[in-house]
């Protein structure tokens, strides 16, 4: 079963979570509590849900999207939106037992479980349901980016149209606020004996994150957004620099030490000593290095592009600079599968194949777990409804054939 294999008792072992949420954030959020020994029951329609089919996909269409997001879950196919696949889904969320009774969920509309149906059959359920924006509306992550502004910081400093980013960070920050507000219920029932209705919206997620940053404040009290500016680290320094092979590099300086280091590296340092009195700038302050961060590149930039990346990466390093290479992603999972350390590995996915995958980024004493391969759609309908529920193997069967439940194809 997945939730117990791996090195020793994980934290969260013999927990069980039903997880009926697709795209990112309730099944993020669900993979986290996996990775860390729950029992997830991910809960799909027969057929797969909107994100079974999502790319990536490998060269036969099957989704290494859905298979990367729910590592070591259960597999479920059941048609909830029935009253018979309802009432399943409600049983199974509001199972008894100290370590059951915990539902995550982000569907909307006639099919989604109520609060007050979930604690009806069991007052102490813990419930956390993931939405876009605060009360309902629909969005997603794309959505919300654009709407709180980071689009508009994204991309070079001349150009003067939104930039998207790829990554749905907001979608993966709300997984992670789902399972902190689990964890935190958990502890709450346990001490009180209370179960909770916690809801979690993507665009108060965002809001959130800017706010902790500041950046709401000072657009706020400047009435004016910030302007672009490419690839410079906004309120330090910190900027790309191509080398001499055509290799690029990134070059940060944070602290006056990294600042030192990286005058140490590139020989500049009595340069930058002799130009402050003219800027009338103490270049070991952080915020007097953003200020003047344009005449710091230009003043770099020569010696990065007179030499090879090696060379560079070696001065760099005796300095102890904070720097980095630019990758790909190509080049990147390649490093990190012949990195023995790395929580990229290459396992076995059924329907798949040899997948790169990840383990959970939480080490236990230094090392990274296994990865847990995720489940066929369907792989655990009929033992979740035989060990959960305890239906018969007839009554099982009846569901198949009125097609409210599937196992895998």
């Amino acid at each position: 079963m997945p939730g117990t294999s791996g090195p020793g008792e994980r934290p969260l072992e013999g927990l069980h979570v039903v997880e009926c949420a697709s795209f990112v954030a309730g099944p993020s959020g669900g993979m986290a509590l996996a990775r860390l020994g729950a029992d997830v029951l991910r809960v799909d329609p027969p057929g797969g849900g909107g994100d079974f089919h999502r790319w990536p996909v490998d060269d036969q269409g099957t989704s290494l999207y859905w298979a990367g997001l729910n590592k070591g879950k259960r597999s479920l196919a059941l048609d909830f939106r029935t009253p018979e696949g309802r009432e399943l889904l409600l049983a199974l969320a509001t199972e008894p037992g100290a370590d059951s009774g915990v539902y995550l969920d982000n569907v909307a509309g006639r099919a989604r479980l109520t609060h007050e149906e979930l604690t009806a059959r069991r007052p102490d359920v813990i419930h956390v349901h993931i939405e876009g924006a605060a009360g309902g509306k629909p969005a997603v992550d794309y959505t919300v980016n654009a709407g709180v502004g980071i689009p508009h910081l994204t991309g070079p400093a001349d150009h003067a149209a939104p930039v998207n980013h790829a990554l749905p960070a907001w979608d993966f920050l709300c997984g992670q606020y789902a399972a902190t507000g689990i964890l935190a219920a958990l502890h709450r029932r346990h001490r009180t004996g209370e179960g909770s209705s916690l809801s979690v919206a993507l665009s108060d997620v965002a809001l959130t994150a800017l706010g902790d940053l500041g950046w709401l404040d000072e657009a706020h009290r400047t009435g004016r957004p910030r302007p672009r500016i490419g690839n410079h680290t906004y309120g330090s320094f910190g900027v790309d620099f191509p080398t001499a092979d055509g290799h690029r590099v990134i070059a940060v300086a944070l602290t006056a030490g990294q600042w030192k280091a990286l005058l140490a590296a590139t020989g500049t340092a009595d340069v930058f000593a002799a130009l402050e009195p003219a800027l009338d700038a103490d270049l070991s302050d952080e915020s007097d290095r953003y200020r003047h961060r344009e005449t710091i590149e230009a003043i770099l930039r020569p010696w990065f592009a007179a030499r090879p990346y090696e060379e560079v990466a070696r001065r760099l390093d005796e300095a102890r600079a904070l720097w980095g290479p630019y990758r790909d992603m190509a080049e990147a999972v390649e490093l990190a599968l012949a990195d023995e350390n790395s929580v990229v590995r290459e396992m076995d996915q059924p329907g798949i194949g040899p997948m790169a995958t990840t383990t959970c980024p939480i080490r236990t004493d230094g090392v990274p777990t296994p990865p847990m391969p995720a489940p066929a759609l369907g792989a655990d309908t009929d033992a979740v409804l035989s060990e959960r529920l305890g239906l018969s193997h007839s009554e099982i069967g009846k569901l198949h054939d009125a097609g409210l439940v599937a196992g895998p194809r």
